[in-house]
């Protein structure tokens, strides 16, 4: 968004708040040619899907890149925001971590840039006090966490968890992994860049950008899969599950078949590209798999409802994250907040996942119902800062004082939105975060 206010509008007048102590969102959190941003395209990725490493190096140069370091005051966290009708302005309400202190701000326009993938979910489970070893989430991670000859227990089989466990199972004594719902796994390699390949992205022009349009256009391929109202995308997802399928039972014991293959739609939830070839580590002798719940955490190990004991140093968890960015209180005309606007329409929801009528000069960036599950969330993250662009250059060249989106275009819009859900993979309950309530 920074980048789009200098090169598009030329406006340098603007303060990005970051609660963390750098820029660098979800990949500063939590320790290839689409994961760029179109306009700063980078030749020196590593692999097709590269590591955190390589992806935080990107974007601090990026940030270098358009100036953006000196705008930013880090260490600072975003309270709540109240919309002012005599000056048409916000005031908005921050906390300085570092001191605990509150302060405020005023400014024209307000824009929510809060990332979803940053606040863990809780673990709330009997005895987690008593508990004596550690509990960390993967977005916690600590360098100098040492896992040598450790019993530890994971919890979760999604992304994160699948990348954990082939990167540990050397290290640790032994890991169970606790697991509720089944994921679609996808056999994929993670093939690494040679340097032929980077000089020809770096010095023939067009090569990169090329690649860049290829790949997108087979990810929008993919998307008619995920709807349920054709006979030829239900044949693409029985494909698609099948060698889904075929995947798990050549490489993953046949004892754990029942507790790995899914029965729901495939694309209902994020699917799994298993690069780190998780599946095939659950051969490995020092590796289990259970579905059997955790109910209490003793001194030294987990309780499960089946009365099992199981031995645990450590606990890791991979249960993904608590959508909070919508907690902060956000007041717009007359009072009214943010909660009470969605109540009226019984979900959170928000223009073209933009913005929302009485809130004036206000805009989310990845905002409600802006998730894709078949394409880069980078793509959607530019395709909405373009739009906000536009919506306030007015402001920006002084030509207006406020905008605000009518209330019956916002209504309709969701309409035309929840019918068009309901003609997909999306609305199906499997308990994906593409289908939740308020």
């Amino acid at each position: 968004m920074a980048c789009k206010l200098k090169t598009k509008l030329n406006c340098d007048e603007y303060t990005i708040y970051d609660r963390s102590a750098a820029p660098g969102g979800t990949w500063w959190a939590n320790k290839s040619a689409f994961y760029t941003l179109s306009f700063a395209p980078n030749p020196d990725f590593s692999n097709v899907f590269p590591p955190q490493a390589d992806i935080i190096e990107y974007f601090n140069g990026v940030v270098e890149r358009f100036g953006v370091y000196r705008h930013v005051v880090p260490n600072t966290e975003w309270v709540g925001a109240y919309w002012q009708d005599l000056t048409s302005t916000w005031l908005v309400k921050l906390k300085d971590l570092s001191t605990g202190g509150t302060f405020y701000q005023e400014c024209k326009i307000l824009i929510s840039a809060v990332g979803g993938l940053v606040n863990p979910n809780t673990f709330d489970v009997p005895g987690v006090d008593t508990f004596e070893g550690d509990i960390i989430h993967t977005a916690r991670w600590k360098t100098d966490t040492s896992l040598r000859q450790k019993d530890v227990i994971v919890v979760g089989n999604g992304c994160s968890a699948a990348q954990l466990v082939p990167a540990i199972a050397d290290e640790a004594k032994n890991i169970t992994q606790f697991m509720r719902t089944p994921q679609h796994y996808v056999e994929n390699d993670n093939m690494q860049i040679s340097g032929n390949w980077k000089m020809l992205f770096r010095y023939v022009p067009g090569v990169l950008w090329i690649l860049r349009i290829i790949i997108f256009l087979y990810l929008e391929s993919t998307a008619t899969r995920f709807n349920v109202d054709g006979s030829g995308s239900s044949r693409a997802r029985e494909k698609s599950s099948r060698k889904s399928e075929e995947y798990i039972k050549k490489y993953a014991p046949e004892e754990y078949w029942p507790l790995l293959i899914p029965k729901y739609d495939i694309g209902c939830k994020r699917r799994v590209f298993d690069n780190s070839k998780y599946i095939g580590y659950l051969q490995r002798s020092n590796i289990h798999l259970t579905d059997d719940p955790i109910v209490a955490l003793q001194q030294h190990s987990v309780m499960t409802q089946s009365g099992q004991q199981y031995p645990a140093d450590i606990i890791i968890l991979a249960t993904g994250f608590s959508l909070t960015q919508y907690d902060v209180e956000l007041i717009g005309r007359n009072g009214h907040n943010r909660n009470d606007h969605w109540s009226e329409y019984g979900y959170k929801e928000a223009y073209k996942s933009i913005a929302m009528s009485g809130f004036p000069n206000f805009f989310y960036v990845l905002g409600p119902n802006s998730g894709k599950s078949h394409t880069s969330t980078i793509y959607s993250i530019e395709n909405y800062t373009n739009l906000i662009t536009r919506v306030i250059a007015p402001i920006i060249k002084g030509h207006s004082s406020f905008v605000e989106v009518k209330a019956d275009r916002e209504k309709l819009y969701n309409q035309r939105l929840h019918a068009a859900i309901a003609k997909t993979v999306f609305n199906n309950s499997c308990g994906s975060v593409c289908h939740s309530n308020p």
